[in-house]
């Protein structure tokens, strides 16, 4: 390109982050917004799991692949099966304790903070949350309208901004659905100490306990923090057909425990003996494929292109490999339009397949022989 456009990533999350740290290795500038007033405002969720062919390559496009090695929790990697029954099905610890091998873990808010000490300073704009696109003209420029008052004009928008995206609408008349999957997140802080019966029954990694409709999934994070979501197949509004108040600590641990009636005392645990609440969570996804007609000046990354239930392990990984490949593609070719053609070429199908595989899985991880499913597919793939 003659002069560097000025390109805007809405959303400071993996993908958007990544996208800004290639763009910049290559002398391209580049602006953030991001929602959060800073970046320690909001806790940032669990762990992840680092694929070979889409988070890792994506951090070695980034060129941050040592300083993920020096982070990362290979050990993270086990996966334990039980059914409802306590009965252990399955148990597979990793090969190697070399991150370069497997998927190695990596807490959300380490990753995080990997990415944003990678970039130049201030190239993130914090408290700009995204109220409007305001296309200016056919060649792709836009006014991003912020809910401050403020405003910025942009050669490129990329939509970053996750599940409910502002930067959407300006393609697709997409809306995320409910998958008919609920989780409720609850967790256990300094674990090791305060719950070994717990940490024993989750190991070093990841914890799965499925019987038909419901789940129980724990995972190891650093800190000495373990992590729950108590997953059910149920209408979305689970709760107010209850009459549960989600805010009454003590009344959501006895709907979940009614819920989870039958089950061992053992994996009851997980719901009952919790220290940080609950957090009710509804997934949703975009529809299979989520495609859109090639506009100027504007594209989507990550859950804004392609939301997906999280039993895949798919989502960040996918959203950074965007970023990366946005960003690899605006320093290849010769056009704006030209990058985001290349790039949307191969982003759409990918998407599509990785979001079907996804739609079967959360299908199968709750579905009546759901233990039995999913432990044919551990055998299979460990």
């Amino acid at each position: 390109m003659t002069s560097p456009p000025r390109i805007a990533i809405v959303g400071a999350g993996p993908g958007g982050l990544i996208c800004a740290r290639v763009l910049q290795r290559h002398g391209i500038p580049v602006t953030v917004h991001d929602l959060d007033a800073s970046r320690g405002a909001r806790d940032q969720g669990g762990t992840l799991d680092m694929h070979p062919g889409s988070g890792q390559e994506a951090l070695r496009a980034a060129g941050l692949w040592d300083d993920f090695r020096s982070l990362a929790r290979p050990e993270g990697q086990r996966i334990r099966l039980f059914g409802r029954d306590g009965g252990l099905l399955f148990d597979a610890k990793p090969d190697a304790a070399d991150p370069a091998e497997g998927n190695p873990e990596i807490d959300r808010g380490v990753l995080r903070g990997l990415l944003l000490d990678s970039l130049e300073p201030g190239t993130v704009r914090w408290g700009h949350k995204l109220t409007r696109a305001e296309p200016l003209g056919a060649d792709g420029a836009h006014r991003l309208h912020f809910a401050d008052g403020t405003t910025a004009d942009t050669d490129l928008v990329v939509g970053a901004d996750g599940a409910w995206s502002a930067v959407r609408p300006l393609l697709s008349g997409a809306r995320p659905a409910y998958t008919g999957v609920t989780f409720v997140e609850t967790g256990f802080d300094d674990a090791d100490r305060r719950h070994p019966r717990l940490v024993a029954l989750t190991g070093e990694g990841t914890m799965m306990a499925l019987d038909g409709h419901q789940g129980i999934v724990a995972q190891r994070n650093g800190g000495g923090r373990v992590r729950v979501y108590v997953g059910m197949r149920t209408d979305e509004d689970w709760h107010r057909r209850r009459g549960l108040d989600l805010a009454d600590t003590d009344a959501v641990r006895t709907a979940l425990l009614e819920e989870f009636d039958g089950w061992s005392a053992e994996l009851l645990g997980f719901i009952a003996d919790t220290d940080t609440g609950y957090v009710n969570r509804p997934l949703y996804a975009l529809l299979v494929p989520h495609a859109w007609p090639r506009t100027p000046g504007v594209t989507l990354l990550g859950d804004a292109a392609h939301l997906m239930s999280p039993i895949s392990g798919m989502g960040a990984n996918l959203a950074m490999l965007d970023g990366a490949d946005l960003a690899r593609a605006l320093v290849d070719e010769p056009t704006v339009d030209g990058a985001l053609a290349a790039y949307e070429k191969v982003l759409l199908p990918r998407s599509a397949e990785a979001a079907a595989g996804a739609a079967e899985g959360i299908a199968g991880a709750f579905a009546p022989d759901s233990a039995e499913t999913t432990l044919a597919h551990m055998t299979r793939h460990h």
